[in-house]
């Protein structure tokens, strides 16, 4: 029975099928077997013509998934049922070339071969999807450097923050997570039916080439890394590149989480992307779900699990081969890629078509209005204070500046915090001016633009078309 994705919309893409369904295992489960035969033809290991038969037989269009997936259930794993009926087809072709098929090979080294080179093709789609993603994190982040808005510490307001700095927060997430995955080494696994190469030793006997050799030759035509010696029973590979991809789809999900917030409409700082047929209730025609939140929000809610069961199946790989961690490694690392991939699609959208409001920015800013600024105030007003109350506490005395204002009805918060604190300082100690500029959130902002701009300039593979090096507005001080 085919999996459509029917309960796992955030993977239910053709896209995301393309790279991690049934047909996508099988044609890697095909290409390790196949780029084998072509190395034990390179070295003379097999005859001439052997390769081009053994690809031409490993076209994954041949094969049934469905009738291998449950003939798996015989021998444990997809491989034993793949492999017969790919020497059947072979032997049908050339049964000379049957000498290039499998030969000295394990299920474990051609599964696991297979899953690095699958991971390997989702983390490039990946990758394209996530470069499109920073690119418009970038320009929103630039484009909005100025863009006053309020920080939040604990769902109450903070401080004077920037949307730019926001989005360039986001971005950082998801280009440090990005930056890790590619840097990933997806190793090819070639160790043999116990992980001790016999097989292969005695293949090669006699020959130019050895087990080593031609186990990195098999990884140079797959495009994987070549490991030192077989890992069959040391999962690093597996539980970083599940840690890797849990690492991204936090990113992701911090993101939903703010826009989720965000677009509240009692919020209504940010708006996802306007699409027909987008964000529906079946029961409330006004609404407007912010459904591509929501989707990466899901994805970000799951993967921490998968990566967990990779470390779970590591922590209890007995002997070497195991009775069911390896196994349960296949569907939580499948799942994983899914996930990301599709939560990848997902938030470019989001994020190339987010709609930002400013003005409401400003509005939701004004709630709080000066209040915001009483870190700021407090670091000029105390030493005033205390120099006027002899001897009394001046932190004390702002504290009641700010608790008669708490009292007061909000619209007049404002207001009333600056007539309490020109009463409680004299003009001759702090003027006018001075006290506006202390009240002014644009004026309380650190080093929001620079490290904005210090952000996107240490990741500049992931802002390429951003001008934040040399242009951003206030990245620089006299």
């Amino acid at each position: 029975m085919s999996d459509f994705g029917l309960l796992s919309p955030v993977t239910a893409s053709p896209a995301v099928a393309a790279l991690t369904g049934d047909r996508a295992v099988l044609a890697a489960i095909l290409d390790v077997e196949a780029a084998w035969a072509a190395v034990l033809e390179d070295a003379g290991l097999a005859p001439e013509g052997a390769a081009a038969v053994v690809a031409q037989a490993a076209d994954p269009e041949l094969y049934d998934a469905e009738a291998i997936a449950e003939r798996s259930q015989g021998g444990g794993n997809p491989v034993i049922p793949l492999l017969g009926d790919l020497r059947a087809r072979v032997r049908e072709l050339d049964p000379a070339a049957l000498a290039a098929v499998h030969s000295s090979l394990t299920s474990q080294d051609v599964l696991d071969s297979a899953l690095m080179l699958l991971a390997d093709r989702v983390r490039a789609a990946v990758l394209t999807e996530i470069k499109g993603t920073t690119t418009a994190l970038a320009a929103l982040a630039e484009q909005h450097a100025d863009t006053l808005c309020v920080g939040r510490s604990l769902t109450q307001h903070a401080l004077p923050y920037t949307f730019g700095l926001k989005a360039a927060q986001w971005f950082q997430g998801v280009a440090a997570a990005a930056r890790h995955l590619d840097s990933l080494e997806l190793p090819l696994q070639f160790g043999g039916a116990g992980g001790t190469l016999a097989s292969a030793t005695v293949l090669t006997a006699g020959t130019a080439s050895g087990p080593f050799e031609l186990a990195e030759a098999l990884a140079a035509k797959l495009g994987l890394a070549a490991a030192p010696a077989p890992w069959h029973t040391n999962r690093l590979p597996m539980t970083s590149l599940g840690g890797a991809l849990a690492a991204l789809t936090d990113s992701f999900g911090k993101i939903a989480a703010d826009v989720v917030f965000l677009s509240r409409p009692e919020v209504a700082e940010l708006g996802e992307p306007l699409a027909a047929g987008r964000g529906v209730s079946s029961a409330m025609p006004q609404k407007q779900n912010p459904v591509l939140s929501v989707l990466v929000r899901s994805a970000a809610l799951q993967a921490p699990a998968l990566a967990g069961q990779l470390h779970l199946a590591a922590a209890t790989f007995n002997d070497e081969r195991p009775d069911g961690a390896w196994h349960s490694e296949w569907p939580a690392l499948r799942s994983l890629l899914a996930l990301a991939l599709g939560a990848a699609v997902q938030l470019r959208e989001l994020i190339e078509g987010l709609r930002v409001f400013p003005d409401v920015m400003r509005r939701n800013l004004e709630l709080s209005g000066p209040l915001l600024l009483s870190e700021g105030v407090a670091a000029v007003v105390v030493p005033l204070l205390a120099s006027e109350t002899t001897g009394a506490d001046g932190k004390q005395e702002l504290q009641a500046v700010v608790d008669a204002v708490l009292q007061t009805n909000q619209p007049d918060q404002a207001a009333t915090y600056a007539k309490l604190l020109r009463e409680a300082v004299p003009a001759a100690l702090l003027p006018d001016a001075r006290l506006a500029e202390l009240l002014d959130p644009a004026n309380y902002l650190g080093e929001a633009a620079d490290i904005t701009r210090r952000i996107l300039v240490a990741y500049p593979d992931y802002a390429a078309t951003t001008r934040a090096a040399t242009t951003m507005k206030g990245a620089t001080r006299a």
